[in-house]
């Protein structure tokens, strides 16, 4: 099981995304479509799909948040007609960020705004990868230079983690700053990120149009996770936070997803309304109202 899953908000559109990128993506599925009632953003669906494997969660949830570059996510292609396949599929009623090319760092690589905004990284793998897709975290503004200490942040709280290689940028690179990180690999719960500050001017920054799903087994675990990761006490709501660089998380019960998917709609309504006054999760609460008859 992943310990960590990116979840995407869309104002209306999560089950279409889920089923575009299931179809464009080899070995990739559309798992199953939840809806919950009565939320404030009203009736929500939610999305569960695959990627190469790799588990992401989608909700249709209104227009409040929309993507941005400062969460994008590199996906390593064995080929380069690989490449060429999704940027052709993935930039269709997109934008470009850096064109389909050739570079110093990869023989076949592009940056794409897929029609929905969300940013994709193709890249033509140097070698043999475990891990398809990795969610790289674009650290702006005023959290710039801070992507190295985040990882270290990071590997602290998440068990079996570790840190890759950095490469930095050199005095010659004027448009950002010398030694900030141009690029970190790191592993968290054994599930690969990576990192990149960039000084230039950004007109975004992190935001809950992408946010990261820590599933817990017990309240205990739920607890640590939450004291560790929350600095934004106003930001604490339904099990979401954000953390001391911006970035946002939530903390939940592994049980909800059974919860959600396979109760009635009787207990899926009693959970709802019960973790909707919630700001961390209390598993023993929503099992109670789960259970009840």
């Amino acid at each position: 099981m992943h310990k960590i899953r990116p979840h995407l908000w869309y104002d209306t559109q999560a089950v279409e995304a889920a089923e575009f990128y299931a179809s464009s993506f080899p070995d990739s599925k559309l798992i199953d479509v939840n809806t919950i009632y009565d939320t404030p953003s009203g009736d929500t669906d939610i999305a569960s799909f695959e990627l190469f494997g790799q588990p992401f969660m989608a909700i249709s949830a209104g227009p409040l948040f929309t993507f941005n570059p400062s969460v994008s996510f590199i996906v390593h292609c064995v080929d380069e007609d690989e490449v060429d396949a999704l940027w052709g599929t993935l930039s269709q009623g997109g934008t470009a960020l850096m064109p389909l090319d050739s570079y110093p760092f990869s023989k076949r690589y592009g940056w794409t705004q897929d029609r929905y905004g969300l940013s994709w990284q193709l890249m033509l793998a140097g070698g043999e990868v475990d891990q398809r897709i990795t969610p790289t975290l674009m650290f702006v503004g005023d959290v710039c230079g801070k992507a190295e200490e985040a990882i270290g942040f990071y590997a602290s709280i998440f068990p079996n983690s570790d840190r890759g290689d950095v490469l930095r940028y050199n005095k010659d690179e004027e448009t950002d700053r010398e030694g900030t990180v141009k690029y970190a690999s790191f592993a968290l719960a054994r599930q690969q990120f990576a990192a990149m500050d960039s000084a230039r001017n950004h007109d975004f920054s992190f935001n809950e149009a992408i946010s990261f799903m820590v599933s817990c087994d017990t309240q205990d675990e739920i607890d640590r996770y939450w004291e560790s990761l929350s600095a934004i006490p106003e930001a604490e709501q339904c099990g979401w936070l954000k953390d001391r660089y911006g970035l946002s998380w939530q903390v939940v019960p592994s049980a909800m997803d059974e919860m959600m998917r396979n109760g009635t709609k009787e207990q899926t309504a009693r959970v709802t309304e019960a973790f909707l006054k919630m700001k961390k999760f209390d598993i023993a609460a929503l099992q109670k109202a789960y259970a009840e008859s």
